[in-house]
């Protein structure tokens, strides 16, 4: 069972298709996979087994994905009837009363849901190590943090549980567990999935629901499955050409890339491991036969993106609070959170809805200068998908707000930007430090544009396959 779990998602469900594997064999080696491996990494916080198996036989047999294994992240992806606690112990007793649209989907294809994985609170920091539920750890080096906000999900992913595991970003929170797991991470556009029927958007439209997986097609056939407008959202991204399944393997042309190795904001201070991850990648672009230069947009260097960023991610939170204080009956007290989203939700209220409505707008413009860069010729740009080298658990001080916001803003630096912009992006595994962690390489498309992104990432694995050590 080692080697079908060491499969992707497409490669299991093939499996099961040609009989090699029963749908209900699978999922109870992902399960016994889960049970000798997550009492040391603290992934999965929630687990549905019994009724995961007892679902298999309603599965239709022509289900594309009939059978394999999946796990949710514990933020969004909301499920009917589960418990749900956005790595908060302020939601428990609350439950939902609706799938959303990507958990039905998912249904749909055939996956069978075994449980949740680990988030920060709210999924409002970079690592994953909620009071509620305790630090999930990285599988390559157990003191190391697996990231955040969808650390639970890329550490089980990374560790061989399942193949593939759902995620969201608001700030790189799909890209930064990408990264430090050794794990593909594709962030998709705006719009491009529905966060119905609960919300319209997250985070003023920076966050999107997404996945964390071990190949470039399983990114692209995953994202296939849950993309679309649906009926009361309020946008939608560019339509894409056809299906990103058949983008694997397409040939993108030859392509005008630049690349960074320091932010030009010059408030993040370089990495040797960064820089030689980049500059690899860049070396390896301009060996396919594209044209790979230094440069990016010019708005990148703004110093007052992070003040803006970070006052409307604070008001979405004070916001989630106020709300969760109605859903549950009572009010939320300060005490009740963990000291960061105490603060951060403190900034949001006592911030005035005219300065609101001025920060949203000034990211409107930087929106519009960051895509004079692409609109200006440049098809992608490589950026480090991290701004700090692989951390330790407790890089992040709970008790040390000044220190805490100080090391999140800098390792959002390549990230946040791009949720911003609403631009899709994908974090591929193409490095490792001399200890052996990985580090990951971000390659930024036009908005819209997951298409050339999976192209050009397909065409980085076939040319160098990405490793995974740590399975089983």
């Amino acid at each position: 069972m080692d080697e079908l779990l060491r499969l992707d998602a497409i490669g299991q469900a093939e499996a099961v298709r040609r009989g090699e594997v029963s749908p209900r064999e699978l999922a109870e080696a992902a399960i016994a996979r889960i049970e000798a491996t997550d009492g040391v990494l603290n992934a999965v916080v929630h687990r549905r087994f019994e009724r995961a198996l007892a679902e298999i036989d309603a599965i239709p047999a022509d289900a594309p994905f009939r059978g394999v294994p999946i796990l949710l992240k514990d933020l969004g992806w909301r499920e009917a009837g589960e418990p749900y606690s956005a790595g908060s112990a302020v939601r428990d007793g609350v439950e939902d009363a609706a799938d959303d649209h990507g958990v039905v989907r998912l249904r749909e294809a055939g996956f069978v849901l075994l449980g949740r994985t680990n988030t920060p609170e709210f999924g409002s920091t970079i690592t994953t190590e909620p009071v509620a539920f305790g630090p999930t750890r990285n599988p390559y080096d157990p003191a190391y943090s697996a990231g955040g906000s969808s650390g639970g999900s890329a550490a089980a992913v990374a560790a061989g549980m399942v193949a593939l595991a759902t995620a969201s970003d608001g700030g790189g929170s799909i890209r930064i567990p990408a990264s430090l797991c050794g794990l593909v991470g594709l962030k998709p556009a705006r719009g491009r999935v529905s966060m119905g029927p609960a919300l319209g958007e997250g985070w003023s439209g920076f966050s999107t629901p997404g996945f964390v997986t071990r190949t470039v097609r399983d990114a692209a056939a995953a994202l296939d499955l849950i993309c679309g407008f649906r009926p009361g959202d309020p946008y939608a991204a560019p339509a894409l050409p056809g299906r990103l399944a058949d983008e694997v393997g397409r040939d993108p042309g030859r392509l005008r890339i630049g690349f960074l190795t320091t932010h030009p904001r010059g408030d993040v201070p370089p990495v040797p491991e960064l820089t030689e991850a980049v500059t690899g990648a860049a070396a390896l672009l301009e060996s396919l036969g594209h044209d790979v230069a230094p440069g990016g947009p010019e708005a990148l260097a703004d110093p007052a993106f992070p003040r803006h960023f970070g006052a409307v991610v604070a008001a979405n939170l004070a916001a989630h609070v106020a709300g969760l204080g109605e859903l549950r009956g009572k009010p939320v007290q300060p005490e009740e959170l963990e000291q960061r989203n105490a603060a951060m939700a403190q900034a949001g209220r006592e911030r005035g809805a005219a300065d609101h409505i001025l920060s949203l707008q000034w990211l409107d413009g930087f929106r519009r200068r960051m895509a004079a860069w692409w609109s200006g010729g440049h098809d992608l740009l490589v950026v480090p998908s991290l701004g700090v080298a692989p951390f330790p658990l407790g890089w992040i001080p709970p008790d040390d707000l000044s220190t805490a916001f100080g090391r999140t803003t800098q390792a959002v630096a390549y990230t946040s930007p791009f949720n911003a912009t609403g631009q899709p992006s994908v974090s591929l595994p193409l490095y490792r430090t001399g200890a052996g962690l990985p580090v990951g390489v971000q390659l930024v498309a036009a908005a819209g544009r997951e298409d050339l992104l999976v192209r050009v990432a397909a065409q980085i694995e076939r040319a160098r396959p990405f490793e995974h050590p740590v399975l089983p």
